[in-house]
């Protein structure tokens, strides 16, 4: 599995960005975001139980990621067309407010070391990467618990500061400084 400090593997995935007759499709790419930090994150299969609580709540706070120069990307191995029909029969994602990626051919989940041994399906997986493709977190859930979308957040907030920051630290709170 890719890990902090390795380079977020290239990918060209077919994703859902609306539900416009006619303008469901985009290609995007790894490159498809400059200069944004990238939060990358992987569920096991549409039409499931677990999965759409933690779309639902990723899209909910989309605002504050936008506001952080950051770009929710979310991906399973289904195509862009189941990726379509989820969205278009469940009221908590007819809005969402960023790409579902389709990995059918399971290239990206490969190359980032995400994919369940025994199913053949992503497992819950959380990328965040900066600006210049460089992972600097990563966490991987099993396939039956959610994430924490808060905590995501909370991260992002404080790889942002460039600082040392301790446990259980909030934005605006303050950070450490290293003494000799």
């Amino acid at each position: 599995m890719l890990t902090v400090g390795d380079t977020l593997p290239s990918f060209s995935l077919t994703a859902v960005t609306s539900l416009t007759p006619g303008k469901e499709f985009e290609t995007l790419t790894d490159t498809s975001h400059p200069g944004k930090w990238l939060v990358l994150f992987a569920w096991p299969m549409d039409f499931t139980f677990v999965c759409p609580t933690e779309i639902g709540a990723f899209g909910k706070k989309e605002r504050e990621f936008s506001d952080r120069d950051a770009q929710i990307l979310g991906f399973s191995t289904d195509s862009h067309y189941v990726h379509l029909a989820w969205r278009k029969s469940h009221p908590d994602l007819a809005a969402l407010p960023f790409p579902m990626l389709a990995d059918v051919r399971r290239e990206l989940a490969l190359r980032l070391g995400i994919l369940h041994k025994q199913d053949g399906v992503a497992l819950r997986a959380t990328f965040l990467i900066d600006p210049e493709g460089i992972i600097r977190h990563v966490s991987v859930n099993d396939l039956d618990v959610g994430r924490n979308v808060d905590e995501t957040l909370r991260l992002l907030d404080g790889f942002q500061t460039g600082e040392l920051c301790p446990c259980n630290w909030k934005k605006g709170d303050a950070t450490l400084t290293a003494g000799l």
